[in-house]
């Protein structure tokens, strides 16, 4: 799950004018020049990033965003930020009108591809019981092996990163819009094809299906909504955002424990994700395109500047609820079609795919990869994923009262979602992050301990997830993605961050496909003992290698990376 984390000014220095249009050009290129992702948060940061620099509303939302670039060596070029003050003044005095009814929907819509993404892996959770079950499974081939479990499970995670990496071609030429009404479409056929699969291969071809979707949507979700809601509130809705995946594994597993004790409740579990998705498609196929979008297709010279800017005034029009064409609007699509038209006029080149494995670059890519691996090879998909059967075995025999604890556990994610976002900030990273791997690994022994001496107490696996879960919440699920948003350099950015997330993807769809058949051949109180042992190991990683990023002080931040920059009012967005 991803979800955004307000992030704090860590320098007081403005640059110079001419400073900032070259991170405001090399911060555009991170969504152009990487792979489009998630579930994950990259996008998300990569939206709330570049919609802040170039979202219709304004055309000095830049400095709104207030970036600040902290360039290393004889590169730095301050000035009093006089220009810059006037502008941010500017921006204030003429905050943009908005009604909140013509805001709900180009949000919501959207937001559905992240509370679907949820679903999935909250429905499941119980769906693995019921589709084992011999008297509710109510199919012959319900005798699955580990394998093939595995491969339920994790098929739709092989389809994200399948999705994640096809987008990226197709994306800009598609569009945010079409995009989603895309991964909509793969909802449905994805959802519907596993709930009325007549064999194993037809089920794990809906799960590969429903995977795509998954791709699709969480690249285009946070971008169509930042593109288009008012600077704002831009960062409460792409957090809402983020929130709506928790809320997702929160409604999978309400209805696993509902659906339970139904013959072939698996079918309906996975079923019930359809008429949302053909909400979202109806919804998204409703809703104007993006303008900022409509007007970057202009500037790269790939649709008539004339007809993009008018489309884009109607569009804007449109989503602020004004009549049509309206000369408020208007203004803001030309103000914001010159900033665009000035920024690639100048941009500059990117670092290639090879330079993150050279000097700062590689260190951050150390740290941040790093992470985001530990992040999943620490158990965290087995634990959302198999949340079901981990508590059938650890003595809730019933599947109802299994797929209820379930549910427990799924409050308790989304209330510490709550307390990492409001934290992170105050006490830091690294504290956050010791602390959380501490409890991860402490909750990880506890479950080994109760499938080898504790098994009459099946509390103590209760109170070990509870703690895994909320552990996780407040250290790997938020901080790893804020840490890779933050330490790659500039001119490496966008690659580092896709190569990030393609770890993270990959590594989440291995641990997920293989817990089952680990499971099966290690035992559970071992496998978890080697989940532990994974566990001590990130902790001794995070000690010796993890710096702490909040206020760091400059010249210590240049041995991490040569070229960095801060972002106020801004929210940088994680997957977890």
């Amino acid at each position: 799950m991803a979800f955004s984390l307000p992030i704090r000014p860590l320098f007081t220095h403005k640059p110079s004018l001419s400073c900032t249009r070259k991170a405001h050009l090399k911060a555009s290129q991170v969504l152009f020049s990487s792979i489009p992702t998630t579930p994950l948060l990259v996008s998300s940061f990569t939206a709330n990033l570049e919609a802040s620099f170039h979202n219709p509303i304004s055309s000095s939302s830049v400095f709104k965003l207030r970036l600040i670039p902290k360039v290393g060596g004889d590169r730095a070029d301050y000035s009093s930020g006089e220009e810059e003050t006037k502008s941010v003044d500017s921006e204030a005095a003429n905050e943009e009108e908005f009604s909140w009814s013509s805001v709900i929907l180009p949000f919501l819509f959207p937001a559905l591809g992240g509370l679907l993404f949820g679903y999935d892996i909250g429905a499941t959770s119980g769906a693995t019981l019921s589709l084992q079950s011999p008297e509710l499974s109510g199919t012959s081939w319900f005798n699955l092996s580990a394998v093939q479990l595995g491969l339920v499970v994790s098929g739709s995670l092989y389809g994200a990163l399948l999705g994640s990496l096809l987008v990226y071609p197709i994306a800009d030429f598609l569009g945010r819009r079409r995009e989603l009404i895309i991964a909509a479409g793969l909802y449905a056929i994805g959802s519907l094809t596993t709930a009325y699969s007549p064999d194993l291969g037809v089920l794990l071809a809906g799960r590969l299906l429903y995977g795509l979707g998954i791709g699709l949507a969480m690249h285009g979700a946070p971008l169509y909504i930042a593109e288009t809601c008012p600077s704002k509130i831009r960062g409460t809705l792409v957090s809402l955002k983020e929130l709506f995946i928790v809320l997702g594994i929160l409604m999978g597993y309400l209805v696993g424990s509902l659906q339970i004790n139904a013959v072939g409740g698996w079918r309906y579990m996975y079923g019930l994700s359809a008429p949302v998705a053909f909400m979202m498609g109806l919804g998204m196929w409703l809703l104007p395109p993006s303008p900022r979008w409509l007007l970057l297709r202009a500037v790269q010279g790939k649709a008539p500047s004339q007809d993009s800017k008018e489309e884009a005034i109607v569009a804007l029009s449109k989503l602020r609820g004004r009549p049509p064409g309206d000369k408020v609007s208007e203004k803001q699509i030309e103000e914001t079609f010159l900033s665009l038209k000035s920024a690639y006029s100048e941009q500059e080149s990117e670092g290639s795919i090879w330079e993150v494995f050279q000097g700062p670059s590689l260190k951050a890519f150390i740290i941040g990869g790093g992470l985001v691996l530990f992040q999943q090879i620490t158990g965290q998909p087995s634990v959302l994923y198999y949340a079901g059967p981990i508590l059938q075995n650890a003595g809730f025999a019933a599947a109802t009262d299994a797929t209820r604890v379930s549910v427990v556990i799924g409050v308790f994610k989304l209330l510490m979602t709550w307390v990492a976002v409001l934290k992170v900030d105050d006490l830091g990273r690294r504290p956050l992050l010791i602390g959380g791997v501490s409890g991860i690994a402490l909750s990880l022994l506890l479950l080994s301990a109760y499938y080898k001496f504790l098994g009459g107490f099946p509390i103590v696996a209760v109170g070990a997830l509870l703690l895994y879960v909320g552990c996780y919440q407040i250290s790997f699920g938020p901080i790893s993605w804020l840490m890779v948003s933050e330490i790659f350099p500039l001119r490496t950015r966008g690659k580092g961050i896709s190569l990030a997330v393609l770890t993270n993807f990959g590594s989440n769809a291995i641990v997920t496909f293989a817990f089952s058949p680990l499971k099966e051949l290690l035992g559970a109180e071992n496998l978890f003992l080697l989940f532990g042992a994974i566990a001590l190991l990130s902790l001794l990683f995070v000690v010796l290698q993890v710096p702490e990023t909040k206020a760091v002080e400059l010249p210590k931040f240049y041995r991490i990376t040569a070229t960095y920059f801060s972002l106020g009012d801004a929210d940088m967005t994680g997957i977890c």
